[in-house]
């Protein structure tokens, strides 16, 4: 699930990111595993974004693996065979603190082959920079800081100011998510309560929780919005298969 929460702001607020790890905001479309002409290596959140000059290469991780420098230095060739013209910039982005040894690897090295790439462990991170860009305020409470309630709820005022409601909610839905990774979640549901637009579907689908009726119409609201069905299925409750149910179900009245 946090993967896939990952994967959906790294896709939709690329440029965020970009100004997070490239120091420029540059705007990416997707590149699919498959335009690189083999079958894709199995990654917890594998992000593959283009630009015209750039490939951006993100995985987020919540468990550190001893296969992740293999992994870059596989998709760094694959790209390089693909687009030898465009320069590459890999990323491995921690999202839970671990004493594991394994989070200081940026480094694959095969007798006389080595390649190096980014690591990113969140919780060293500065807060402030997670909260200069709407993309970013959900990574906010993981990031190095002595109160994440007090950021949490930072977070939840600086998402009460966007003004475009579907990316309000968006962000807000991320937000509560990620935040369970640090926080109770009797705690997330307060603060973000009592900062967030009564309106907001987010909101709406915590307010529900526990009105069987209200949690569907919550849960086909949020995939009308873009979200995708483990989303849907982490913010209200419902399990993949309800919520896949659901989606199947708005369709057909859609089409009717």
């Amino acid at each position: 699930m946090f993967d896939n929460i990952c994967k959906f702001l790294a896709e939709n607020f690329s440029s965020d990111f970009a100004s997070w790890l490239l120091g420029e905001p540059i705007t990416f479309t997707e590149l699919s595993p498959s335009e690189l002409s083999l079958e894709p290596i199995r990654a917890d959140a594998l992000i593959l974004l283009q630009s015209d000059e750039v490939v951006l290469h993100l995985e987020f991780q919540t468990q550190p693996k001893a296969e992740i420098p293999f992994r870059m230095a596989d998709y760094r060739l694959r790209v390089y065979r693909r687009f030898p013209q465009k320069r590459m910039s890999q990323a491995v982005i921690y999202l839970q603190q671990t004493s594991s040894e394994l989070v200081q690897q940026d480094t694959f090295i095969l007798e006389r082959t080595r390649h190096e790439f980014d690591i990113f462990r969140l919780w060293e991170q500065p807060t402030n920079v997670f909260l200069q860009y709407q993309g970013l305020l959900p990574f906010a409470v993981l990031s190095n800081t002595s109160d994440r309630a007090e950021t949490l709820r930072q977070v939840a005022q600086e998402i009460s100011k966007i003004s475009d409601q579907r990316t309000q909610s968006n962000v807000a839905a991320s937000a509560f998510i990620l935040a369970g990774l640090v926080l109770e979640k009797n705690i997330v549901k307060q603060l973000l309560r009592e900062e967030l637009m009564q309106e907001s579907v987010t909101y709406q689908a915590i307010k529900d929780e526990g009105r069987s009726e209200g949690i569907r119409r919550v849960a086909i609201n949020l995939l009308r919005e873009g979200m995708s069905v483990e989303m849907v299925a982490r913010v209200t409750g419902l399990t993949v298969e309800q919520v896949q149910q659901l989606e199947i179900s708005a369709g057909e009245n859609q089409g009717e």
